[in-house]
């Protein structure tokens, strides 16, 4: 523990570049060593106690320079309730999918091409086969008309929860019907024999297809939206109209899945105190104000995504990281990044990793600490990875005391449906729509994220918002969600690149800052998190980056998906976590040794930064 003695450091003075750096390194080669903000009191070195007028007001001062505006856009729907973790990477999407998708659009994947054109050559080679499956629809559709038929939706199944779909005859044979067809689709495809890139693709088609024509969609056939446009007159209908009018004049041109009405910055989100410390033409940097008379030395920065808000770690108060870890004695910095603009289209991942470790100055010079646990969230983590892996290149990996990802996928090996959408051509398209334009835009990833789950991210929100006239619900997480910002064309280039190789699972294969980038060099302990339910960074996947990283690495499994996984504060009753000392080869080995643990994941996170801040 470090007391309350600490150097003074005058925040008018320019940030010292460090006696180690190499010429050309990290931010003074990028311009980002910047005066400090001046300070009533003059200090925040160490646990000096911060003046109240220092700290006065909240952490959004982050967004008062100008250098953020609020877009509302990405939307992610994250699971609350325990559930059984994903085994597999083929529902998540490789991060050069999503990348492609949002610069091009994703509407190209439901155009079969050449996949559509070998499908139609198979069934047309094999006349025999698909009559017996046109023989068998028939026979089960037959059943459904007389009444016999044992097809029933699953018990999760929240579209048919309805009790008339089962009780009133003619919707339980349209449910029935739909069923049988749907999975006669699938079963098409599936004995057709195609190689797997065609088939996948193909699925993907079909499975589209086939969830946008549920009868659930239909406002003349949904029974709740029939009930309820009679209880209320026919108002839910015109509610619903309107509530589309407006959803479709906006990028993504998706339902709306928050109410964000009644929140915000400020006022009930982020409201941790906390001051800018640091401001550069790429991002601000926070100090949250301490809450305990002593601290531990070893400081915590925190490196958010970079196309989302920083206050993913400061939501609610009740639900806030950086407000627990205050509370455990830690002294927390954050990054916020600048919302960038075509005039920005050269930032790169080097600007990107170079911001990290000029932060990283920054918070060393502040708090008189020679080490540091940084923490990386989703693409953040990435980010981060790659600025640890060039201190470490550098001779400099002393500095980090500990090193923490959440729900970041560093191997981006390809699996499943989406990762079978991308090849050399499409990506360069995708690259220079981007670079076009200037950015990627927020918005238009935010619709790629929805397209993973379309059943639970856009026809829940289809009939809840259009059909019932309601509006969606308003929830803290969605709101952060919904607050996108642009990603710079050169990132944008960068992280396809390096992902649609899969560049981080080959050590030397690409460069950061001038140095080779090598994870398996990062001896530092590791501290990684994932989701059960996460559908963006599928657990397993998280589980094979994690032994990328040389040093002790310790893999841990929350309650939910790729969001509220993170935010699962110990008042969660329903929240656990998985934990397993060893570090198998494979996701599955791990999970059948895992221990679960009731509450949350911060306890043990703020164990294990404690152990490592000495």
């Amino acid at each position: 523990m470090q007391g309350p003695a600490g150097g003074a450091l005058d925040p008018t003075r320019q940030l010292r570049a460090r006696a180690d750096q190499q010429p050309g390194d990290v931010g003074e080669a990028l311009g980002l060593h910047r005066r400090l903000e001046p300070a009533a009191d003059g200090t925040l070195n160490g646990v000096v106690r911060p003046s109240p007028q220092r700290f006065s007001h909240a952490c959004t001062v982050a967004c008062d320079s100008g250098l953020t505006r609020r877009e509302k856009g990405r939307k992610i729907m994250t699971a609350t309730q325990q559930e059984r973790p994903e085994r597999s990477a083929a529902d998540g999407s490789p991060l050069d999918v999503m990348l492609t998708d949002a610069a091009v659009g994703p509407v190209r994947r439901l155009l079969p091409g050449r996949a559509g054109l070998k499908l139609a050559a198979r069934l047309a080679a094999r006349p025999l086969d698909t009559t017996r499956v046109t023989a068998r629809v028939a026979l089960e559709l037959g059943k459904v008309i007389v009444g016999v038929s044992q097809v029933e939706p699953g018990k999760r199944d929240k579209r048919f929860a309805d009790p008339a779909w089962t009780g009133n005859p003619v919707l339980h044979r349209l449910c029935q019907g739909y069923l049988v067809a749907g999975s006669a689709l699938e079963r098409v495809v599936e004995d057709a024999d195609l190689d797997w890139r065609s088939e996948q693709q193909m699925r993907f088609v079909v499975q589209m297809v086939v969830d946008a024509m549920a009868p659930s969609n239909n406002p003349l056939l949904n029974p709740l939206a029939l009930k309820t446009g009679l209880e209320t007159g026919g108002r839910s209908y015109l509610t619903g109209a309107r509530q589309f009018v407006q959803d479709m004049a906006t990028r993504p041109r998706i339902p709306s899945m928050v109410d964000g009405r009644g929140f915000s910055v400020g006022g009930n989100l982020a409201v941790t105190e906390g001051a800018v410390v640091l401001r550069t033409p790429i991002f601000e940097l926070i100090h949250y104000r301490p809450r305990t008379e002593q601290v531990l030395t070893a400081p915590l920065l925190v490196v958010p995504p970079m196309i989302n808000k920083f206050y993913i770690a400061d939501l609610a108060p009740d639900r806030s990281m950086v407000a627990f870890w205050l509370d455990q004695g830690q002294q927390v910095f954050a990054v916020s990044w600048r919302n960038p603009s075509a005039e920005h289209r050269a930032w790169d991942l080097d600007t990107y990793a170079g911001s990290v470790l000029a932060a990283l100055d920054a918070v060393e010079e502040i708090t008189g600490s020679p080490r540091s646990h940084v923490l990386g969230l989703c693409a953040g983590g990435i980010v981060t990875s790659c600025a640890v892996s060039h201190l470490v290149a550098s001779g400099r990996g002393d500095r980090i005391a500990g090193l923490t990802l959440g729900v970041t996928l560093l191997d981006q090996e390809r699996a499943g449906t989406v990762g079978s959408m991308v090849d050399a051509n499409t990506a360069q398209f995708a690259v220079a729509a981007s670079q076009r334009k200037g950015y990627l835009d927020g918005k238009a990833l935010a619709g790629v994220f929805a397209w993973l789950r379309p059943n639970d991210l856009i026809w829940n929100y289809w009939v809840n918002n259009y059909l019932l006239g309601k509006r969606p619900p308003a929830f803290d997480v969605l709101v952060w969600n919904a607050d996108t910002t642009r990603m710079p064309a050169g990132l944008h280039r960068d992280f396809i690149r390096m992902t649609l190789d899969n560049a981080l699972t080959h050590p030397g294969s690409f460069e950061v800052l001038g140095a080779p980038v090598d994870l398996s060099k990062i001896d530092v302990d590791s501290y990684v998190v994932a989701g059960s339910t996460d559908h963006i960074c599928p657990w397993d996947s998280c589980y094979r980056s994690a032994h990328l990283l040389g040093g002790d690495t310790r893999f841990v499994l929350s309650t939910a998906g790729h969001i509220a996984a993170l935010v699962n504060p110990p008042t969660n009753p329903k929240s656990n976590f998985r934990v397993n000392d060893a570090l198998p080869a494979s996701g599955a080995e791990w999970l059948a040794g895992a221990v679960t643990h009731p509450g949350s994941w911060w306890t043990d996170h703020a164990a294990w930064l404690a152990a490592r801040s000495g």
